[in-house]
């Protein structure tokens, strides 16, 4: 990761800043914490921070970040997320759209009790992932209690959001 990314993010307005910030995680609160903080050193405190950020995150924080992603399995959200991180999303679910037509069906169906039961989108880091790994994965993930989901949840939304500030890094140069 190149460092010029760091001083060009902080000589960035407070509003540009925490509009690149809502990139890579959709909660208000989130993006204006980091925008807040700067100037950041190097890389390393960015990610410390955001994560100093994320613990004083609120259950409300949570849901409207985890309620930024489009689900897995349903392409047409993908196609019509705006344009933030329609890209990283896509380049995230890439296996998913390589999947077999009964699987994404599958993960639609999964998706959908998942959504009935817990009120929000299920996410999981699906970099690196198959399309029938992260089906196992929601089909385990429906047989939690709320209580434990959305702590499972919410540290799925840190591990996406770090790798989205490393490609904001990476895009920036």
């Amino acid at each position: 990761m190149s460092q010029p990314f760091i001083p060009e993010f902080n000589r960035l307005s407070h509003d540009a800043a925490r509009n690149k910030l809502l990139a890579c995680c959709g909660a208000r609160w989130w993006s204006e914490q980091l925008a807040t903080r700067r100037p950041y050193a190097n890389m390393e405190e960015f990610h410390t921070v955001a994560d100093q950020v994320f613990d004083q995150m609120s259950h409300d924080d949570w849901l409207e970040a985890i309620g930024s992603h489009p689900r897995i399995g349903d392409l047409e959200s993908l196609k019509m997320k705006f344009a933030g991180n329609k890209q990283w999303s896509s380049g995230e679910q890439s296996s998913v759209a390589m999947a077999e037509d009964d699987v994404l069906r599958q993960l639609k169906l999964g998706n959908d009790a998942y959504f009935e039961k817990f009120g929000y989108t299920f996410v999981v880091c699906a970099t690196g992932k198959s399309a029938d790994e992260m089906l196992q994965i929601l089909e385990g993930r429906l047989q939690n209690e709320p209580d434990t989901e959305i702590d499972i949840a919410a540290a799925e939304q840190r591990k996406i959001t770090h790798l989205r500030i490393d490609k904001l890094a990476a895009n920036a140069n």
